[in-house]
């Protein structure tokens, strides 16, 4: 599916994601059976890569993703969801007692293109890849923005996030960049 098919998410689909993002780990914390959504809208089962992102007063609390879009978006949030609470090597599990002040953030990601010229990404909007053999690193676009990093610095981040040089990327990196639809709890508009 070329992006021009899959349209943008509207609110009360992005809200969705979120409250099956939120219900998903609190089932696990209460070791309850993972909640089945009924009637999902249409929209949630085109296959789309996504991340999940937990913030907890401010600071990363676990961040997991799933690039390729070989499975419907309910599912692949669901499961980074999960990855995130409780299989981010950089972080113990999340406890019961963190709940209330973790954010989650969901980053729905466009299926990743090579990157052709490097003037061509723009931070904040793109978000890159890059893999040299089994080295592999990723950044959403947020993280550029967060940073305040122009688009060689951003590449150069990318690189070092997979343990390479700063210029793998002349140096037969395969780079390739994509967008994201970004949304947390608390930033859509009426949320109540």
């Amino acid at each position: 599916t070329t992006m021009s098919t899959i349209p943008p998410l509207r609110d009360g689909e992005a809200r969705a994601l979120l409250k099956m993002a939120r219900e998903t780990i609190v089932a696990q914390l209460a070791g309850r059976p993972l909640p089945e959504p009924d009637r999902v809208p249409a929209r949630l089962l085109v296959h789309q890569g996504a991340f999940v992102t937990l913030h907890r007063s401010g600071e990363l609390r676990g961040c997991i993703g799933l690039v390729a879009p070989d499975q419907p978006l309910v599912r692949a949030v669901t499961h980074c969801a999960l990855s995130a609470a409780f299989d981010d090597p950089r972080f113990p599990p999340l406890d019961p007692a963190e709940l209330d002040d973790v954010r989650i953030e969901i980053s729905v990601l466009t299926p990743p293109v090579p990157v052709e010229q490097i003037d061509r990404i723009i931070p904040g909007r793109h978000g890159l890849m890059i893999q040299l053999g089994t080295q592999r690193g990723l950044l959403l676009p947020q993280v550029a923005t967060e940073h305040g990093w122009d688009a060689r610095t951003f590449l150069g981040e990318t690189c070092r996030k997979a343990g390479l040089p700063a210029d793998a990327w002349e140096r037969g990196a395969v780079l390739e960049s994509f967008e994201a639809e970004v949304f947390s709890e608390g930033s859509l508009r009426d949320q109540g």
